[in-house]
């Protein structure tokens, strides 16, 4: 700086800084107001220099800098709310520093010790006009950097500053946690809120209300901050429209989408990318306030480059995590980002590159990073919920994984291999409540479609169920697993019901667990109850086929049928080829007695499934409610020879003879079933099908061996 007692000029970028809130905080705590300004200086003072920054003055709360370069003074102003709001993560919301930030380009004169002139007059101006943890710049400076600089510059309108002739236009830097706000109409909002009238420290969070200017998403923004980097493939940034904007009670909402597979061997890998995606469902989906579509719906977009507009319209979210998975032997990179639905632009990024033992920190990291992007207070049981690891054993969490991978393709011999992956990772660590609950799903399954008698699946189901809640009793999945073991198989209601009740109450996002609920409901003959249960496991996972499918058949049992074939004809736009859709629609148009198109839909699932058992049996009885008996006797007599040769579900058979007319011989097949303790047989107390037997004593007396009112 010049001496004392000379006078220079020259063109200069001058960076004003303001501490945001610290006057009214001085006044209610005047001890933590002094400590946070040391703090706010020290943390500034300690940038300055790395961009070449010359301190001129403090001025109370903020700082006068003069830089050679505007590009190096918008470099320092990003640098210094960066490490502001990755300080702010890991402090109480008391001790949250943010400052204000202005900076032009222009003459300015050294006198005196001081810095004075037009080029400081308007910096000092501009500065109030930035939001809270924002950068106002002026136009002149956005021309300096705008090629040069990676963040993105926005033009928001001219603004009438005190003491300044003529309207500024003002630009600010999106910084890269930011989202772009819109910026119609701007103009005349500056116009009006930046009247002299008007007090200037007023001015900048009106301002930026009415000109839609982002507000500050308070994220990890590590060591190594990419400013400015591009939307993902799938953010198309696009104009509002209201049909898409998230309604206030969905802001704070995350769909977690597959995460991308960057490696080499992309088969082998599958199952860890599908495996993290379904961890961060899980855990996110257990924080308070916060909404998580479940994983089926996101599965939907695997693979694909779909406008995030258009995904987050259709989960019905305002934010959208996804990222990628690259594995070299034991190395690990995830990155992961979190993408604003409404712009398309990130709110928070990170790349970890890491050994693969350290999965589990990465994971609870990326959960942590979406709840602070998202300004979500977590309490205690959050915050232990986010940090809890399923298992220490790597191999184990690894066997997991891809019992997981496999349990979710849904066929006969991906579950034989779920349950040798969740049986290896229980042989590696015996305490990994999370196998043990997989291991109860995927035998539970078996049963569920009908290849294998209960009775050679559910005893190891329900032995891994009440590991699973033993070991763990907080894990939700564990009392899901344990409360579908008590319905379909120990036939124990009131069990049932209470493991239901625990499992929601752990996580109220828990999909499965309403969809697995409203079985309960429709045995119980709560018609109503069920509808509105399943509807709640389709809002929180949307695209969800089978429960789409499920939400059909509660309405078909509640009489409903033309609601039920409008929610199935809505279920077939969405997957056109899901055979149990067509299979429950079937029994809706036969209900209604349209039955040509029952026989075609019949006859579609069976030709997208010709090897689920329970097709032909829908098939059978469309053949039978429609008269014509000799098509519905051929594949009965079929179906009882072939349960002489090899397991076939007599509850199946029981409903053929029902339809059949044949009340003798459903109630013999329904003994059958109540022998080898069939999957479905509780329905036999809501499927319309047995209302003709309701008056029949053996039938009651059947029901109440079941433990069901009659």
């Amino acid at each position: 700086m010049p001496d004392q007692g000379t006078e220079q000029r020259k063109l200069a970028a001058i960076m004003f800084t303001d501490m945001v809130g610290y006057t009214a905080l001085s006044q209610r705590n005047e001890t933590l107001a002094l400590e946070l300004l040391e703090e706010h200086r020290h943390l500034l003072r300690g940038l300055f220099p790395r961009f070449a920054g010359q301190e001129i003055k403090t001025m109370g709360d903020g700082f006068l800098v003069e830089f050679a370069s505007a590009l190096e003074a918008a470099k320092c102003a990003i640098e210094i709310q960066r490490a502001l709001a990755q300080r702010n993560l890991s402090v109480p919301s008391e001790r949250q520093l943010q400052v204000r930030i202005g900076i032009h380009i222009g003459d300015v004169v050294h006198r005196g010790g001081d810095v004075l002139g037009d080029g400081v007059n308007i910096a000092s101006r501009i500065e109030p006009l930035a939001e809270p943890g924002g950068i106002c710049i002026s136009v002149d400076v956005a021309h300096q950097i705008q090629h040069n600089l990676e963040a993105a510059v926005v033009q928001v309108g001219a603004a009438a500053l005190k003491n300044v002739a003529v309207p500024l236009e003002v630009c600010r830097i999106v910084l890269p946690w930011e989202k772009q706000g819109p910026t119609r109409n701007a103009e005349a909002h500056i116009r009006e809120l930046s009247a002299p009238a008007k007090s200037t420290h007023r001015l900048a969070p009106a301002l930026l209300a009415l000109v839609g200017l982002a507000v500050l998403g308070v994220v990890g923004w590590w060591a190594y901050p990419h400013f400015g980097k591009a939307p993902s493939p799938n953010a198309i940034p696009q104009a509002k429209t209201p049909s898409t904007t998230p309604s206030p009670a969905d802001t704070r909402s995350v769909a977690v989408l597959p995460f991308a597979i960057m490696s080499p061997e992309r088969e082998k890998d599958e199952y860890l990318s599908e495996g993290i995606t379904e961890h961060l469902c899980t855990v996110l989906s257990q924080v308070r306030g916060l909404r998580v579509p479940g994983r089926t719906s996101c599965a939907v977009f695997k693979g694909k480059q779909e406008d995030i507009r258009k995904i987050g319209e259709q989960l019905n979210v305002a934010t959208v995590l996804e990222g990628s998975v690259q594995r070299a032997g034991s190395q690990l990179r995830i990155t992961a980002q979190l993408i604003n639905v409404a712009d398309g632009f990130h709110l928070w990024s990170e790349t970890y590159d890491r050994d693969m033992t350290n999965i589990f920190t990465i994971q609870s990291d990326v959960a942590q990073q979406v709840v602070a992007a998202l300004k979500l207070r977590l309490g205690m049981a959050d915050t232990q919920r986010l940090q809890k690891q399923p298992t220490e054993n790597v191999e184990a969490y690894n066997c997991y994984l891809q019992g997981r991978f496999w349990w979710n393709k849904r066929t006969l011999e991906a579950l034989y291999k779920a349950i040798h992956q969740f049986q290896a990772a229980i042989a590696l660590d015996p305490n990994c409540a999370v196998a043990y609950a997989g291991l109860a799903d995927a035998y539970a399954l078996l049963a569920y479609y009908g290849s294998v008698a209960p009775k050679e699946c559910f005893p190891q189901a329900k032995a891994a169920a009440t590991k699973a809640v033993a070991l763990d009793d907080q894990l939700s999945e564990g009392h899901v697993s344990l409360a579908l073991v008590r319905l379909m198989w120990d036939w124990d209601w009131r069990g049932a019901e209470s493991e239901f009740g625990r499992a929601i109450e752990l996580n109220p996002n828990n999909s499965t667990a309403h969809h697995w609920y409203s079985h309960y409901l429709r045995i119980m003959r709560r018609f109503h109850d069920g509808v509105a249960e399943v509807r709640k496991a389709q809002a929180l996972d949307p695209l969800s086929s089978i429960i789409g499918a499920q939400l059909g058949e509660t309405l078909v049992l509640a009489g409903q049928y033309d609601l039920a074939i409008t929610e199935y004809q809505k279920n077939l736009e969405r997957d056109p080829n899901f055979h149990v859709t067509y299979y429950l629609l079937s029994r809706a148009y036969s209900l209604r007695g349209n039955y040509p198109e029952a026989i075609a839909a019949a006859r579609k699932s069976c030709e997208l499934a010709p090897d689920a058992l329970f097709n032909p049996v829908a098939l059978a009885v469309v053949y039978a409610e429609a008269g014509q008996q000799a098509e519905a006797k051929k594949i009965l007599d079929k179906l009882i020879a072939q349960s002489r040769q090899a397991y076939f579900p007599a509850f199946q058979i029981a409903l053929l003879c029902a339809a059949s007319g044949d009340n003798e011989q459903a109630l013999r097949w329904l003994e059958k079933a109540y022998d080898e303790r069939a999957y479905r047989l509780g329905y036999v107390n809501a499927e319309p099908l047995f209302d003709r037997l309701r008056t029949e004593p053996r039938f009651i007396a059947f029901l109440r061996k079941m433990g069901l009112q009659p």
